[in-house]
């Protein structure tokens, strides 16, 4: 019998656990892990985002405090961990290379 209790989980982009981005803001993603890097596009309000690792990077201020921590939420895409809601300071995912 297949249940839920008995899945294993994997942290893969895949199948990555999905944050919420902070409400109202529509978030920059851009190219590198600071404000320097080129914007690739903004996500919508109201977006969620797989984290498939974090580096750091220019330090932000937004509504979860200041950081450096950025997200990569796709190849070449990140955003900073200020505006995602991980319920921690900390790392949550794998340090990308």
């Amino acid at each position: 019998m297949d249940t839920d209790e008995n899945k294993t989980t994997t942290t893969t982009a895949a199948t990555a656990a999905r944050y919420t981005v902070a409400p109202g803001y529509r978030v920059n993603v851009r190219s590198g892990p600071s404000t320097q890097y080129p914007i690739v596009r903004a996500l919508p309000l109201g977006a969620t985002v797989a984290i498939s690792c974090q580096k750091y990077g220019e330090w932000i201020s937004g509504p979860y405090g200041t950081t450096k921590i950025w997200d990569n939420i796709a190849p070449g895409e990140y955003i900073s961990d200020a505006y995602v809601r991980t319920g921690s300071d900390g790392f949550v995912a794998p340090r990308c290379a």
